[in-house]
């Protein structure tokens, strides 16, 4: 069960600090978003490159971009650990996740609410990792949809069918409240924003999260 907390909940002045605030997370996940793919505009390679150099767990980069076969490549050759790109902005998902692990990341891909998750089965040779997300993307802070659970487990289904070492991710409105039925569904990489950076203690919040998805391991 991998914890990964979201920056994009953290305080942008602060982000060394913050980062050390989760220093027990397994990851740090990072939203880099356009205002072209997302109607938000966030952060992109020069602050990832100086979030890279002072992280003390690896970075997942999460791109809700345009054009991410120009630029996922550039995350992992920066040094993230995995570079998250969305189906939907891909023109060629297949060379984007090899191009990716080509550069030494893991290769992961996102699905929107609204996006089906079948017609991209046969993609999972190619991917270490399938984040389910369980909000529009764009924008921290929103309401968990449960309806995505069913999306999760059919993605379980699939890579149990197809075997290898390939990760479930959730991301958007993950909490306490949430994580279980997450677990349950078939995730194991949960990445949570406000329910860790909002809490009176980041940390604390990363092993409570962990407890609970433990608990309800698939």
């Amino acid at each position: 069960m991998r914890i990964a907390p979201s920056i994009l909940s953290a305080d942008f002045a602060n982000l060394q600090r913050e980062l050390d605030a989760i220093k027990n997370a397994d990851w740090a996940h990072v939203d880099v978003m356009d205002n072209h793919f997302v109607p938000n505009l966030t952060l992109g390679l020069p602050v990832v490159e100086s979030l890279l150099k002072v992280a003390p767990m690896p970075l997942d980069a999460h791109l809700m971009i345009d054009d991410p076969d120009r630029w996922a490549p550039q995350y992992a050759e920066a040094g993230c650990k995995s570079v998250t790109f969305h189906v939907e902005a891909a023109a060629d998902p297949k060379k984007i996740a090899r191009d990716i692990r080509a550069a030494g990341a893991r290769a992961s891909m996102a699905i929107k609410p609204g996006t089906p998750w079948e017609p991209y089965e046969e993609l999972l040779p190619e991917l270490d990792m399938v984040l389910v997300m369980t909000v529009e993307p764009g924008f921290g802070g929103q309401s968990f949809m449960a309806e995505q659970m069913p999306k999760v487990r059919a993605v379980r289904e699939s890579v149990k069918k197809h075997g290898g070492d390939i990760w479930i991710q959730v991301d958007g409105g993950v909490s306490a409240k949430t994580i279980e039925q997450c677990a349950e569904a078939g995730a194991d990489t949960f990445v949570a924003g406000s329910a860790v950076y909002g809490a009176a203690s980041a940390a604390d919040a990363v092993e409570d999260l962990r407890r609970l998805a433990a608990g309800h391991a698939h």
